[in-house]
Order: C-alpha cells, then structure tokens, then sequence
C-alpha cells in the first residue's frame, strides 16, 4: 500500500503540462472577440480578396492559362485563387500567434496569471491555437463564398479546402506562439513579417515554382506554405496522387512537432 501511495503522490510532468481545461482559455477568446476584435478579424478577408481580383482578373487577363496539377492547363485565376486561401490560412494564424500572443505575453502577462491556476502551458497553448484555427476557419469560409459566388470553383470536391485550410492554419499557428516566446520586443517582431513576404513570394502563390532557377526552386519547395498551396491546388481541380498524402502529411508533423515545441517555451518560462 505505501508502494501505491508513492507512486500516486510522484509528479507527473505532463499532467502539469495539461489540465483538460483548455476550453477556459477559448471561451475567453470568443468573449474577447465579441467585444472588440470582431473588425479586425473581418478586416483580414479583404486583402486576399483584393490580390484575387487585382491579380486573377488583371494580370490574368493578360497571362490566360497555365499549367495546374497534372500538367492540365487552367486560368490564371483558378492558379491563384487556391494559393490565395492557403496564404490567407497562413496570414490568419500567424496573427493570431505571434502579434496577438505578444501583447497577452509581454504587456498584458495575460499567461501568467493562466498558469498560475490549475491550467498549464499544454492548455493554453491549445486554447490559443485553436483561436487561430477559427481565425482560419472563418477567413476560409468567406474566400471560398467568393470563389463560388463569381464562378471560380464549382461542384463539391473544392469544399475539401476548407478542412485543408484549417490544416494549414493549424501547422502554422502551432509554431508560431512558440516563436513568439523567444520575442522580447517589437522590432523583432518585425522578423515574422520578414520571412512571410519572402514565403508568400517565393512558395508559387503567384507563379509556378518550376520558373525558378534549380537552387531556388528546391527551397521553395522546402517551405510550408507551398505544401499548402500545392495541397489547395490539387483539392480545387480534383487531381490526387501520392503527392497529396505528402503535403497533408508534411502539415500533420508540422502540427505534432509545434505543439511540442511550444508546451516546452511555455513550460520553461512560466513553469520555472
């Protein structure tokens, strides 16, 4: 019986990592967005909706088809348009991670007073990346209302964006509180917008990544976000092969390994 008590009484690192009550964390998040944050949420839609019309009708006028999966030629604008939802996924999460985190992190000491209850880190982390997965989940549901309305996709094949958006969305917002962790001030937080214009730019939102030069092309390839665009590609012309189990996949352990990665930064600052 001593052995069992011993036993029962020996701490556990992961129970102190999670306390199953994330769901306090994403209430307050929905509360706080009903009270103020709602305009900047919707304010986020407008500009991949903008690059859509600006580029898919403008520059698409102009350019007419290219090659999509499968080597199947399409308008210019059914290239973009599923690369604009992937970044838009991306923009959605990494707001919501990193600036947002910031301020509750550095100014507010919003998770200190968290983990100072019965949550943990795992908690908070989750209740946080979840709010950045309805960020997601809301831009891409507006965009793709879009992509309907003018005619851009059709059938029910390109509704599977939605799921993978929010997938992309979630490899993206799991990283990126654990990035802003490190983050001590606002000039470098200006290093998250350094890296994803050159992302945006370089992943094939806008043109083939086959264009670039060989070295080029292989880091694009190497870049989250065009397994997400190459993954939002293939779902909106109905084109699978083994290279869609790929791109999911190379989300899921980017998923797995944020997580991680950001209950250990929360763990070491706030659990010292």
């Amino acid at each position: 019986m001593p052995e069992i008590v011993e036993r029962l009484q020996r701490p556990r690192p992961f129970r102190a990592d999670y306390s199953g009550n994330a769901r306090a964390v994403i209430e307050r998040g929905f509360q706080v967005i009903l009270a103020q944050n709602w305009i900047i949420i919707v304010s986020g839609f407008f500009e991949p909706l903008l690059y859509l019309l600006a580029m898919g009708y403008g520059l698409g006028g102009l350019i007419g088809t290219v090659a999509g999966p499968g080597g199947q030629e399409i308008p210019y604008i059914q290239f973009i348009a599923p690369a604009l939802l992937a970044s838009s996924a991306m923009n959605g999460a990494i707001y919501d991670s990193t600036w947002n985190v910031f301020f509750k992190m550095r100014f507010a000491r919003l998770y200190q007073g968290m983990v100072s209850t019965s949550l943990g880190p795992m908690d908070v982390a989750i209740g946080e990346i979840f709010m950045a997965l309805f960020r997601g989940f809301l831009y891409s549901v507006g965009f793709m209302a879009v992509l309907y309305g003018l005619g851009i996709v059709t059938g029910v094949m390109p509704l599977l964006m939605i799921p993978a958006a929010i997938l992309v969305a979630f490899g993206f917002a799991s990283f990126g509180m654990g990035i802003t962790s490190f983050m001590k001030t606002f000039q470098q937080m200006d290093l998250i917008n350094f890296v994803m214009m050159p992302m945006f730019m370089l992943s094939g939102t806008l043109f083939p990544v086959e264009i670039l030069p060989g070295v080029l092309q292989a880091f694009a390839k190497a870049l989250p976000l065009w397994h997400g665009i190459e993954l939002m590609r293939q779902l909106a012309v109905a084109h699978f092969d083994w290279s869609t189990l790929l791109h999911a996949g190379y989300f899921l352990v980017m998923v797995a390994v944020g997580l991680w990665f950001t209950t250990v930064r929360l763990r070491k600052l706030f659990l010292r």
